[in-house]
């Protein structure tokens, strides 16, 4: 039995339930994505139709049975141009392994925000991170929004608070005596390396891609133009985290004298030579050097669970005692938005000159011996510094592990799911 009304029709189906539809614009019969129980259920619907209608707000529930996976891989088609490397790897990732499996086959229309609710509640089931989990769950919110965007569904089912939310790792914040204890763990080929990252700010990636172009001696500065990313195992160099990545910053007078000797040291050779290769002389690779050097020195040091992103955190903070501006201390790390700089600074105006300034302090009397807080270095003809073998393979303390074991290749030790280790700041 069918009963018409002002707009559309309802009709009693064979099995008891109850058909809507109506005529669109072009002549076409559109009827809902699915039956309904009562009479009463399907006029409202039909009721919100011509409601969304009138606002015009409406959509054709017909583009609602696109599956999601052929949805999603449309959407994802029409991001990767404007996403860095890491981030395409990180989407395809996410939806080929947690998303997919899950939502494929299903009309985007018919995804429910209790589907939702019930797939994120079986993501918190498994031992994925707490961070891996809200980034699917809010990569699945932009597909799906972007779905209402292309007028496929009317509202997106992606509606609970706080899911997308990473809930931020406590920051952990070394004293110098602790940077200075740090840098003698990891050796004297490293020691340049803790040290710059201390007082810098800079990201692993920005300090892995540093060239002899990119360190200016005489001004004390070092140019930001370039990062070294990893992605599936494959290293590349490419453009800063973003344009605030590209900057110029001040160091210390005590690292830059740590810089040159380790410049003369360990550098490659030429101004497109890597400030920090490995021994073999290839660019350094994070898991490796976190599980053969940064551990083991940081145990050493008393410092256990101290992360070298940590280092960066430790040079923000060290920024911000310094009195300097929100402006200053951005451009110094390198963010685009306040909101993270925020989290280190609270007072009054100044600049990455005064910043420098503040630092020095903390060169003047070291805790622990380190020859970054030597006189600066006094080269020969041969290249390396007075007083050191010629040899850099030769330059190590007996107490200190060996930095030969340390190489560039992926030889295992790296995590099997490379993006939940991956640091975003």
């Amino acid at each position: 039995m069918t009963t018409r009304r002002r707009f559309g029709s309802t009709r009693r189906l064979s099995s008891g339930r109850w058909q809507a539809r109506y005529w669109d614009a072009a002549g076409g019969r559109v009827g809902a994505p699915t039956t309904f129980a009562t009479k009463t259920d399907a006029q409202r619907w039909l009721s919100a139709a011509e409601t969304d209608m009138s606002r015009g707000d409406w959509h054709d529930p017909r583009l609602g049975t696109l599956p999601f996976k052929e949805w999603a891989d449309r959407w994802l088609a029409t991001k990767t141009p404007k996403l860095q490397d890491s981030t395409a790897a990180l989407y395809a990732y996410l939806l080929r392994c947690h998303i997919v499996p899950r939502f494929g086959a299903t009309p985007v229309g018919r995804i429910t925000a209790v589907d939702v609710q019930a797939w994120l509640a079986d993501l918190h089931r498994t031992n994925l991170s707490e961070s891996t989990v809200a980034k699917a769950y809010r990569l699945l919110k932009g597909v799906m929004d972007g779905a209402v965007d292309a007028r496929l569904i009317a509202r997106s089912p992606c509606t609970i608070r706080g899911a997308s939310t990473e809930r931020e790792k406590e920051m952990q914040i070394a004293t110098p005596e602790q940077i200075a204890a740090i840098a003698t763990a990891v050796g004297p080929r490293w020691e340049a390396l803790v040290f710059t990252a201390a007082y810098s700010g800079l990201r692993w990636g920005e300090l892995a891609a540093l060239r002899r172009a990119d360190i200016n001696f005489e001004t004390a500065t070092i140019s930001v133009t370039r990062k070294l990313g990893e992605v599936n195992g494959v290293l590349s160099f490419g453009p800063p985290k973003s344009a605030a990545g590209r900057r110029v910053v001040g160091i210390p007078s005590f690292v830059a004298r740590s810089l040159a000797m380790h410049v003369d040291l360990y550098t490659l050779p030429g101004t497109e030579g890597l400030v920090f290769p490995t021994v073999d002389g290839q660019p350094m690779r994070r898991s490796n050097f976190r599980a053969r050097v940064w551990v083991p020195a940081t145990s050493q040091a008393g410092m256990s669970g101290f992360r070298f992103h940590d280092l960066r955190h430790t040079a923000a903070t060290l920024g911000a005692a310094s009195g300097t501006s929100l402006k200053a201390l951005m451009a110094r790390i390198g963010h685009a938005s306040a909101r993270a700089a925020l989290r280190y600074q609270h007072v009054i105006d100044g600049q990455d000159a005064d910043i420098v300034n503040y630092l020095e302090r903390f060169g003047d009397e070291p805790s622990a011996p380190s020859r970054a807080h030597d006189e600066p270095p006094m080269t020969i003809a041969g290249g390396h510094v007075v007083g050191t073998p010629a040899d850099p393979a030769a330059v190590r303390d007996g107490s200190q592990r060996s930095d030969q074991d340390f190489f560039g290749g992926d030889d295992g030790t790296r995590t099997h799911d490379f993006l939940l280790a991956k640091q975003v700041l």
